[in-house]
């Protein structure tokens, strides 16, 4: 398998011939994404590698089929992300009467310093960008991509017409990907 398939085209083995070592490509290629996606909204590492799982499995099984027409292959992986780190949430919360706060990990990574500079210099780009954004636009993004709330909750909390809301959020989406283009690198 070449090492230069796209996304898409890795998904279709997945889909297709259940091609097992597609998916640890695209495991390979979106993890930290993920994780760092997840533990930002849970602020759980444990929540967050349970989310991996489930979104990658959800992949292999196709219980959420990927529609190219919709937007990016990235862009689909973190919305099954923000929905399982919400589910997450929810399930915590209502089966959590005491919380437990894991002040050291024994976690052991794999990361070298190059993967962590890369990610440091993206989350510089992506700040860069949602700091680029006016005012109302960062304050719901931060709502709804930080804070995990819903546009319903988003509209009611902000006193802002849903219409509005989402009006907001895809403006600054499309914003956000224009500024990401033009700061170079791979953001998908």
């Amino acid at each position: 398998m070449s090492e230069e398939l796209k996304d898409i085209d890795l998904y279709r083995k997945v889909l297709q011939d259940k091609d097992s070592s597609a998916l640890r490509k695209l495991y390979q290629r979106y993890e930290k994404l993920i994780y760092s996606f997840s533990y930002k909204m849970t602020g759980d590492r444990e929540v967050a590698e349970e989310v991996i799982q489930e979104v990658f499995l959800k992949l292999w099984k196709k219980h959420a089929p990927y529609d190219e027409s919709k937007g990016k292959f990235s862009s689909w992986l973190l919305t099954m992300t923000r929905n399982a780190s919400l589910d997450a949430i929810r399930k915590r919360n209502r089966h959590e009467s005491v919380e437990y706060i894991e002040k050291d990990s024994l976690r052991v990574t794999h990361e070298t310093p190059e993967d962590i500079m890369e990610w440091k210099e993206k989350g510089s780009a992506v700040r860069d960008c949602i700091n680029q954004l006016k005012e109302d636009q960062q304050h719901i993004v931060h709502l709804a991509y930080y804070k995990g709330k819903t546009q319903k909750a988003i509209s009611k909390s902000t006193d802002t017409p849903l219409g509005t809301v989402k009006g907001r959020i895809r403006l600054a989406l499309k914003h956000l990907q224009q500024c990401l283009q033009g700061k170079g690198g791979h953001f998908e």
